[in-house]
């Protein structure tokens, strides 16, 4: 691995977009220790339980403990992903957009546009909501107009600000900025987690046999992770000789790989951010107190919600990005062929049958996942908050870095260099 690293950091293209995708990272981990002004994060993070394994626990493991510390991405990148995931939906009802997303470069630069204006939008309603329940809680130092003004503007701009760093990263850097955004949040906690952990150990809050147990069961199920990630069903195509002049073309074989999770960890983060914006409303909005009971972080209740939405967006995902229609019209058109099947519509219908089947391991897979930290806490008897790096975490954590690493090992084998994968 450290020959593979040495070799990216020779090729200079690739070298620069390392570089410049750290020195972006770098500029999200310095701002998450800038202070909203007027504010004391101290007695915020206090009353709302940040680090007692409740929802507000949940939300500043994404933001890098930023909303702990109440800095100015306190929000994260939580807005933009859901404004992604209604533009995305409405792609479904609303044909006008649906035509948008087929017109090419062009229409996806306008529902990027459009991304952008729903995120400011929701942005201000959840920056709104903080900025009130602090001041009902007493911890801002002049709770005027301009002061709340000035913490509503600062959050919605540190928001804008995380989108506009992980568009930049996604079009110059390596990897999809967003989501390496959201990884860098979650292992910037791992060492003090685990310090933490460890000392509850000395003490004697936690059981040292659970403390083993945890990690042991940690490493397995990374293993686990990993394999379905990486697992895939290759569907076998041949492709017909052709003689084009006086040279011939095709008879060769190859395959269709078909992942087991094909939408990766895209449907993880937004069942988690549809679910996390109504709870975090609801501690805000006493009305919609009976919301928070109901759904209550690492309630029966929340699980259930949270493994629903998991399996229905990891199939909606997967239509959006894998198109059997198309690809049967592609291989029929190149002459291309799955060995017992007619061209067209028969091989459309086989690989949606087949996509379907798989697909429902790897969403069932992925709903697991989702509530493993419940799972892994009452099978170590340790507490919830200490489930830092369960399910969630863990996923965005490993199918991140997997990508990642594809993609640095694409440029070091276009450059005939011996990659990370053996």
């Amino acid at each position: 691995m450290l020959k593979a690293l040495r070799n990216a950091l020779r090729i200079g293209d690739l070298r620069a977009k390392i570089l410049y995708t750290a020195a972006l990272l770098a500029v999200f981990r310095l701002g998450s220790h800038v202070p909203v002004p007027g504010v004391d994060a101290g007695a915020l993070a206090e009353s709302l339980g940040v680090g007692q394994g409740n929802i507000f626990g949940f939300l500043d493991l994404f933001s890098g403990g930023a909303l702990g510390r109440f800095t100015i991405f306190a929000m994260g990148v939580n807005p933009y992903i859901t404004a992604s995931i209604i533009i995305q939906l409405l792609q479904v009802v609303v044909p006008q957009l649906e035509e948008m997303a087929k017109e090419g470069v062009e229409g996806r630069k306008r529902l990027q546009q459009y991304t952008r204006y729903g995120t400011v939008v929701l942005g201000l309603i959840q920056a709104i909501s903080i900025t009130a329940l602090a001041r009902n809680m007493g911890v801002i130092a002049n709770p005027n107009f301009f002061t709340m003004s000035l913490i509503v503007v600062t959050l919605t701009a540190g928001t804008v600000f995380l989108m506009w760093l992980g568009e930049k990263i996604s079009q110059k850097g390596l990897g999809n900025g967003v989501s390496l955004i959201i990884f860098t949040g979650i292992i910037a906690r791992l060492p003090q987690g685990f310090v933490q952990a460890a000392q509850s150990v000395g003490r004697g809050g936690i059981n040292p046999l659970s403390f083993i147990l945890f990690l042991v069961l940690t490493v397995v199920v990374i293993a686990g992770v990993v394999i379905v990630q990486e697992g895939q069903r290759r569907i076998p195509v041949q492709y017909a000789k052709r003689v084009v002049g006086r040279r011939m073309y095709g008879g060769q074989s190859t395959h269709i790989p078909l992942r087991i999770n094909q939408a990766g960890v895209i449907p993880v983060i937004f069942a988690n951010s549809v679910l996390t914006f109504p709870l975090t409303l609801a501690q805000f909005v006493p009305a919609l107190g009976g919301i928070s009971r109901f759904l209550g972080y690492g309630t029966v209740g929340y699980n259930l919600i949270y493994v629903a939405l998991v399996i229905f967006f990891t199939y909606f995902y997967t239509a959006v990005t894998f198109n059997p229609v198309e690809i049967a019209s592609n291989m029929r058109k190149n002459g291309g062929f799955i060995p017992g099947l007619r061209p067209g519509r028969p091989t459309a219908e086989y690989l949606d049958r087949v996509l379907t089947r798989i697909t429902l391991f790897g969403a069932l897979f992925l709903a697991v996942i989702a509530v493993l930290p419940t799972i892994m806490s009452a099978i170590t008897r340790m507490p919830s908050q200490f489930m830092f790096f369960g399910g969630t975490g863990m996923l965005i954590v490993v199918g991140v870095a997997l990508d990642t690493m594809k993609q640095i090992e694409a440029h070091l084998l276009l450059r005939h260099y011996e990659g990370f994968m053996k």
